[in-house]
C-alpha cells in the first residue's frame, strides 16, 4: 500500500467531526439496496412493474456498485478521496431526487444504476478518509465503528423503509436517502481534508471496461432468461459472450503492472477459499431478502413494517456468533473447518425456508432466519480473515478490497439469479382461467398484479409464486453446498502463504476500499 500524501493545508488530526459524517455516508449507500428491497411490492403497483423489472430496480444499483468499486476506489487515491466523496454523494442526492419523480419502470431502473456509480464513489473514500485522517491511536477504533456500521446498514435500509412505507409511498425511501445524502454532503464539505496519492498509477479504464460489460452481460442475461427462454439464442449467446469478456478482463489484468485486480491472488490458498466463501453467502443472503420481503407482504400480507420486523431475528443470531463464537471456535479448530462449518448451517437454513408455503406459520421461517444467521456469523469471520492473512501487511488494503468485491458481486448476482428462478418457476406453473391475452400475459409477468385481479386469478398465482420461492430458495441451497465442496477441494489444490512470498501487485484502488465487515 502506498503511503498517503496530503495536499498543503491538510494534516493529521483528531477525525472527530469526520466520523459522524462517515457514518452517514457509508449508512445511505449501504442500506439502499435492502430498503429498495422491502418497496419491491410498492413500486411494481404503483409504476405497473413486471417481475422481470422489479429484479432490474433493484439489481441496477447492486451491479453498478460491485462493477465500479474498484475503478472508483483508483480514482479516489488518485484525484483525492474528498473529491472522490463529494462526487459521488452529489451523483447520489441528484439521483435520489430524480429517482422520487419516475413515472415508468425503465425510468427507475436507469436512475438506480446511476445510483449505484455514486455508491461505488462514497464507499471506498469513506475508509480512507478514516485512514488519512486519524491518528494511530484512534484509527482501529474508527475502523470498527466503520465495519460495525457497514454491517449493520442492510437491517437499517429494512427497518426505516418499513417505518417509511407505513405513512407514505415507496418515494418516501429515496426521500429518505436523499436527507441522508444532503447530511453527508454539507459534512463532507465542512469537515472532511482532501488526501491523495500523487504516486498512484494511471487508472486502468480498459480493465474496468471489460469488468463492467462482462457482468453486464452475463447479468442482463441471466434476469431476462424468464421472459425470453433460458434455452433461447438470446440468453445463451448473453452468456456465453458475458463469460468471453471476463476471460478477456483476466487475461489484461495479467499483463498490467498495477491491475485493478490481479488474478494471480487466488493462487493463495486463503485468499481464493475466503473469496468463494464472502461471494457465495452474500450470494443467497441478498437473493433470499428479495424472495422473503415479497412473500411476506404479497403472500401472507403483512404490512411492510412487519415484513422488516420479520426477519430482525437474522440479525440478532449472526452479530454475536461473528463476534464472539467464531473467534473462539476459530481458535480452536482452525479456519475452514469453521468455514465449512458455517457454509453448511447456510444451506442447512435455505433448505428449511424452502419449505415455506402459504400457510406457514412463523415458526419455519424463524427456524430458517436463525441457521442462516449463525452460518453466515460463523463463516464470515475466518472468510474474512482467510482473505487478509494471504496477503503480506504491505497488502492488506488488496483484501479489504476484495472483501467487499465479494459482497457486492454476490449480492448482485444473488439478486439476478434467485429472481430468475423464481419468475421462471412462477410461468410455468401458473394456471389461469379463461382471460383475454393482454389481462393473462400481465398475471404471468406479475404476481403484485394477478394478486389483484380476482380470487380465479389470485390464488393460482400464490401457488406459482410459493413454489417458484421454494425452487429459487433450493436452488440457494444447493449453491451453497455445492461451494462448499469447492472451499473444501481449494482447500487442498491450493498452497498457503509462506513467510517468503510476496502477493501480486494490486492497484492502489485496495488502499481506497473498504475494511472486512462483521
Amino acid at each position: 500500500m502506498r503511503t498517503t500524501t496530503r495536499p498543503a493545508g491538510t494534516q493529521e488530526g483528531s477525525g472527530r467531526g469526520v466520523m459522524p459524517v462517515i457514518v452517514v455516508a457509508l449508512a445511505a449507500v449501504v442500506s439502499a439496496i435492502s430498503a429498495l428491497n422491502l418497496a419491491a411490492p410498492s413500486i411494481a403497483r404503483d409504476l405497473s412493474a413486471d417481475q422481470t423489472q422489479i429484479a432490474w430496480v433493484v439489481d441496477a444499483y447492486a451491479l453498478t456498485f460491485a462493477a465500479l468499486l474498484l475503478l472508483a476506489g483508483a480514482i479516489g487515491d488518485r484525484y483525492g478521496r474528498r473529491r472522490a466523496l463529494l462526487a459521488g454523494l452529489v451523483v447520489f442526492v441528484v439521483g435520489s431526487g430524480v429517482a422520487m419523480l419516475a413515472q415508468d419502470p425503465g425510468q427507475l431502473i436507469a436512475v438506480q444504476a446511476v445510483l449505484g456509480a455514486g455508491a461505488a464513489l462514497v464507499m471506498p473514500a469513506t475508509l480512507s478518509t478514516i485512514t488519512s485522517t486519524f491518528p494511530p491511536e484512534r484509527r482501529v477504533r474508527a475502523v470498527g465503528t466503520w465495519a460495525g456500521v457497514a454491517g449493520a446498514s442492510a437491517m437499517l435500509g429494512l427497518l426505516a423503509t418499513g417505518l417509511l412505507l407505513e405513512a407514505w409511498s415507496w418515494r418516501s425511501v429515496f426521500a429518505f436517502n436523499l436527507a441522508m445524502g444532503l447530511i453527508a454532503l454539507v459534512g463532507t464539505v465542512v469537515a472532511v481534508p482532501e488526501s491523495a496519492d500523487p504516486d498512484a498509477p494511471r487508472l486502468d479504464l480498459v480493465g474496468a471496461l471489460l469488468s463492467v460489460a462482462g457482468l453486464g452481460l452475463v447479468v442482463y442475461s441471466i434476469i431476462e432468461a424468464p421472459t425470453e427462454g433460458w434455452d433461447s439464442a438470446r440468453t445463451l449467446g448473453g452468456l456465453g459472450a458475458g463469460l468471453v469478456v471476463i476471460l478477456g478482463f483476466v487475461a489484461w489484468e495479467l499483463t498490467r503492472p498495477n491491475p485493478l485486480l490481479d488474478p494471480r491472488l487466488f493462487r493463495l490458498r486463503g485468499f481464493a477459499t475466503g473469496t468463494v466463501t464472502i461471494t457465495v453467502q452474500f450470494f443467497g443472503f441478498f437473493g433470499f431478502i428479495f424472495l422473503i420481503v415479497q412473500y411476506l407482504q404479497l403472500v401472507l400480507d403483512r404490512s411492510a413494517l412487519m415484513a422488516a420486523l420479520s426477519v430482525v431475528p437474522l440479525a440478532l443470531v449472526m452479530m454475536p456468533s461473528a463476534r464472539g463464537l467464531a473467534p473462539r471456535v476459530v481458535a480452536r479448530l482452525g479456519a475452514r473447518p469453521v468455514m465449512a462449518g458455517g457454509l453448511l448451517l447456510v444451506a442447512s437454513g435455505f433448505g428449511v425456508l424452502s419449505r415455506l408455503d402459504a400457510d406457514s406459520s412463523y415458526l419455519p421461517l424463524l427456524c430458517g432466519l436463525v441457521l442462516l444467521g449463525a452460518g453466515m456469523g460463523l463463516a464470515m469471520t475466518p472468510a474474512t480473515s482467510s482473505i487478509t492473512d494471504a496477503l503480506p501487511p504491505a497488502q492488506q488494503g488488496v483484501g479489504s478490497a476484495v472483501n467487499d468485491l465479494a459482497r457486492e458481486l454476490g449480492a448482485a448476482l444473488g439478486i439476478a439469479v434467485l429472481a430468475s428462478v423464481l419468475q421462471s418457476v412462477y410461468r410455468d406453473e401458473l394456471r389461469l382461467p379463461p382471460l383475454p391475452p393482454a389481462a393473462a400475459e400481465q398475471a404471468r409477468s406479475s404476481f403484485g398484479a394477478a394478486s389483484h385481479m380476482g380470487d380465479a386469478v389470485a390464488g393460482p398465482a400464490q401457488l406459482a409464486f410459493v413454489e417458484g420461492m421454494q425452487t429459487a430458495l433450493a436452488w440457494a441451497a444447493w449453491t451453497t453446498g455445492a461451494m462448499l465442496l469447492v472451499v473444501l477441494a481449494l482447500g487442498v489444490l491450493l498452497r498457503p502463504r509462506t513467510a517468503t512470498d510476496t502477493a501480486p501487485a494490486v492497484s492502489s484502488a485496495a488502499a481506497g476500499s473498504a475494511s472486512p465487515r462483521p
